[in-house]
């Protein structure tokens, strides 16, 4: 008879969370920080402030950063966040999948299965929840603050605080909050020229929540210069996404993503949470922004080197999914890990506008 190490491997696992994630809507994230594959635990990355290719000087691991201060490159160097987080069948599940399989009810251990793989995969699902908190939290702030393994890090992409004039704090009735005495239209292209002057590069996108962008929905600057200018024709104009959309793109070349998407923080606390922050706009280059670079977990190095009796399958480019047969009591263990952390190349080509504040 076969025992449930043949169903719940990690081989199956790993199948079982691609085939639902071909199912799903991709984050954000993924398009702006494509996937790299990186050895090790290490990340270096450039940033440029001057806007043009410089070769790397080498660096040694846990040397200081090589500064260029003539042209304003440096190269970072720093070590990425671990992950891991493990699961076991329940013993009665366990026991109840060996009866059925006695039995050869094979209908009643499908559902049961899937039970087990559901959870497995929420495990995986985490680990690029993680990735994709760093990525909004980069273009939403310039840095990374999160908790791995109980232990938090925090990393700064602008140690020498050069794009400081990159983050704009609104306040009084320049809030966007204030609909009827704010004008975003002057804010966003104001922002626009900055980069455009710095690096040549103008914004043509922005990412915000669904709370922000009601607020250009409401605002009656706009709404008034839509009508005196034909964007959309009557005096009694009802405000569409669709409209909003057309407008902002005619008159600043800007196509705007509005992203809602949450996660919940513990399987606990089901409470959504924004990846990217209410009451912020995010305004980016075209093309992508960095990488999302996944290192080498100890569970990928033991099945690269071939020291591991666990089975060991990888996906999403750098998430471990291990599977271990336990003896006592007879079980089956199941770790998810992941190192991973965004670059962030293009930091200089990014504008951030904080328009309400409480």
């Amino acid at each position: 008879m076969p025992s449930i190490y043949d169903f719940a491997n990690a081989e199956e696992i790993a199948s079982y969370y691609k085939e639902k994630q071909s199912n799903s809507i991709p984050y954000l994230g993924r398009a702006l920080f494509p996937r790299q594959k990186q050895l090790g635990l290490d990340l270096k990355w450039i940033k440029g402030a001057g806007g043009l290719p410089v070769a790397l000087t080498p660096s040694n691991f846990d040397a200081k950063p090589t500064l260029r201060d003539r042209i304003g490159f440096s190269e970072i160097e720093t070590e990425m966040p671990f992950f891991r987080e493990s699961m076991r069948i329940g013993e009665k599940d366990r026991q109840d999948i060996n009866n059925l399989m006695a039995a050869r009810n094979s209908e009643l251990i499908q559902p049961m299965l899937r039970n087990i793989f559901d959870d497995a995969a929420g495990l995986v699902s985490g680990a690029e929840v993680q990735a994709e908190r760093m990525r909004m939290q980069l273009i939403s702030t310039f840095g990374v603050s999160i908790e791995a393994n109980r232990k938090a890090y925090t990393y700064d992409y602008d140690p020498n605080n050069d794009l400081t004039n990159h983050i704009e704090t609104l306040a009084g009735t320049d809030m966007w909050s204030d609909t009827a005495a704010s004008n975003p239209v002057e804010d966003i292209q104001s922002a626009q020229d900055t980069i455009e002057e710095e690096t040549g590069e103008r914004p043509t996108r922005a990412v915000c929540t669904r709370k922000t962008w009601n607020y250009l929905i409401q605002n009656e600057s706009i709404r008034g210069d839509i009508i005196a200018n034909g964007y959309a024709s009557g005096g009694n104009l009802i405000m569409t996404d669709e409209i909003m959309r057309n407008y902002l793109s005619n008159k600043l070349g800007l196509t705007v993503t509005v992203y809602n998407k949450k996660y919940s923080k513990t399987v606990k606390n089901q409470s959504g949470n924004l990846f990217f922050p209410d009451d912020v706009f995010s305004l980016l280059p075209t093309g992508t922004l960095g990488n999302t670079y996944y290192g080498t977990t100890p569970e990928e190095s033991d099945l690269m080197t071939g020291n591991s009796n666990a089975d060991v399958q990888i996906v999403d480019t750098g998430i471990a999914v291990t599977t271990e047969l336990e003896t006592t009591p007879v079980n089956v263990k199941t770790t998810v890990s992941g190192i991973v952390l965004p670059s962030f190349e293009r930091i200089d080509q990014v504008y951030v506008l904080n328009v309400h504040t409480a």
